[in-house]
């Protein structure tokens, strides 16, 4: 391969002459990257390793014509440009080969290598120029989709629909969500997000403080789930050196180190009733008093809350402090699980592969059609970030220029059938009695319960409303085990 690093694009030249090959490659290498082939064979051989841009290829070769050669590269690689270099007089042949081998440009021979550089040069312009015709395209028809959401209420910005700062997607229910998050991002009050785990909780507490009024103070998060008081007040009030075993300096503290921005608590429903009642003081009082001391300070700090768990049914156990929840629901924003709303999932996935992509200094040519038809088959109890980790997976075993494909993803996507049938399904046609029909909805609904939470008893029998016993009861009369999710369920 005769490289130059580049200004724009990769040229695969097929002559099975070496001189003219050699002379061909000097010409185009000051400003182009260039392989270079003697045969037709060989260059399907390099098409399939390397993603060329545009081909120039003699019409006399031994083992096909160059026309030949561009008719299997049409259906092969259809996005590559063709240039036939060609002693063709008759208007005939030069019809035929437009035809038959969609030839972008004919070069006759003797060619001149300023004439050959500036038909080089047009292809690709005119080839860059379409693929941004088609960008454009896609974007305006996603704006006329806006502007008809807009006037059924569901969204009010274009940008609202697809992206609240790091946040992508399509659904109507993550736009309704990121809709109440910006109108409450321009207020002061508290926001407390619901969501799953993996739904992407934190990304929005930092849109709501990107686009607030503290944009410009800091954003500090902490995770309150299994730390003890001692150190979580440490963690967000402060302390003084020595005011208890390990303490072997002053620590500020989040609150005061946030003041003026904003504060995310996650997993605020892990924290003790003890500790509650120092967050509702900081709440109401806006006070602060370290570890070890008696001194207090004032801070202007917003709260973010967020909870897997929804605080609401905690109040009703005793689990949850009522007069802290309310404080905290200044806004109260729930974020859909990814199952929920799979239009989310091909933009997620195009996204994150072309990040990641990007990271490792690889091109993705895209995404199969079957893989995003496995993608939204499964239930993704991991929501966002299973999602992510996936394609992060893939882009990191596709070689360059590739598709990422079925065979780049994890056994449990592959082994998924999307474009089976179940029993669902047949339930509503069938031929069978309604003891019959209902057996096999309820075992198709035990089924995808168990996938969803990987077969994960206790988890499944809470989604269903049922005792573990009662569970596996349902198991082993409908015969299911975990090789049912060889084939993605029942």
């Amino acid at each position: 391969m005769n490289a130059h690093p580049g200004l724009g694009g990769l040229l695969l030249v097929v002559d099975d002459e070496p001189q003219v090959r050699a002379a061909l490659v000097r010409c185009l290498q000051e400003q182009y990257e260039v392989l270079s082939a003697a045969s037709g064979s060989e260059a399907l051989s390099l098409l399939g390793k390397h993603p060329v841009d545009l081909i120039l290829s003699d019409q006399r070769m031994p083992d096909m014509s160059g026309v030949d050669f561009f008719a299997r590269t049409r259906i092969s690689h259809p996005e590559v440009l063709r240039i036939l270099i060609t002693g063709y007089s008759e208007p005939e042949d030069m019809i035929r080969s437009i035809n038959e081998a969609a030839v972008y440009q004919f070069v006759a021979k003797p060619w001149q290598p300023d004439h050959l550089l500036l038909i080089v040069k047009r292809a690709l312009e005119g080839r860059e120029l379409a693929r941004r015709h088609r960008l454009l395209s896609r974007e305006l028809k996603f704006a006329d989709d806006v502007l008809r959401r807009e006037t059924e209420g569901i969204v009010k910005l274009l940008q609202e629909t697809y992206r609240f700062d790091r946040l992508i997607f399509a659904s109507d229910g993550m736009a309704q969500a990121c809709n109440l998050a910006r109108k409450a991002a321009v207020t002061d009050l508290p926001v407390l997000i619901h969501g799953e785990t993996g739904t992407g909780k934190e990304l929005m507490a930092r849109a709501v403080h990107f686009f607030s009024q503290r944009s410009d103070y800091p954003f500090l998060a902490q995770n309150c789930g299994a730390l003890p008081d001692e150190l979580l007040h440490s963690e967000l009030f402060g302390h003084k050196r020595g005011s208890f075993t390990g303490a072997i300096g002053d620590r500020l503290g989040l609150f005061p180190a946030a003041d003026g921005g904003t504060v995310f608590l996650d997993e605020i429903s892990e924290v003790s009733p003890s500790f509650q009642v120092s967050l509702l003081r900081f709440l109401q009082e806006g006070e602060v008093k370290p570890l070890g001391t008696n001194d207090t300070r004032h801070c202007n700090v917003r709260i973010i809350a967020a909870s897997n768990r929804p605080l609401k049914e905690l109040v009703q156990q005793g689990k949850f402090r009522q007069d802290l929840y309310f404080r905290l629901r200044g806004f109260e924003v729930d974020i859909p699980p990814l199952r929920e709303r799979p239009d989310d999932i091909p933009v997620l996935a195009e996204y994150a592969a072309e990040k990641y992509a990007e990271a490792i200094g690889r091109k993705i040519a895209g995404i199969s059609q079957e893989v995003m038809r496995r993608l939204k088959a499964h239930p993704f109890p991991g929501n966002v970030r299973e999602l992510e980790n996936e394609v992060r997976r893939m882009v990191a075993l596709a070689e360059e220029g590739e598709f990422l494909s079925v065979r780049h993803m994890s056994p449990e996507f592959v082994r998924l059938a999307p474009n089976k049938e179940t029993s669902a399904a047949v339930f509503l046609r069938g031929k069978e009695t309604l003891k019959q029909k209902v057996e096999s909805l309820e075992a198709e609904l035990v089924t995808q319960s168990l996938l969803r939470h990987k077969w994960n008893h206790s988890r499944a029998a809470r989604e269903l409303g049922l005792s573990r016993v009662g569970l596996a009861n349902k198991i082993k009369r409908y015969q299911l085990d975990e090789r049912q999710m060889e084939g993605g369920g029942s």
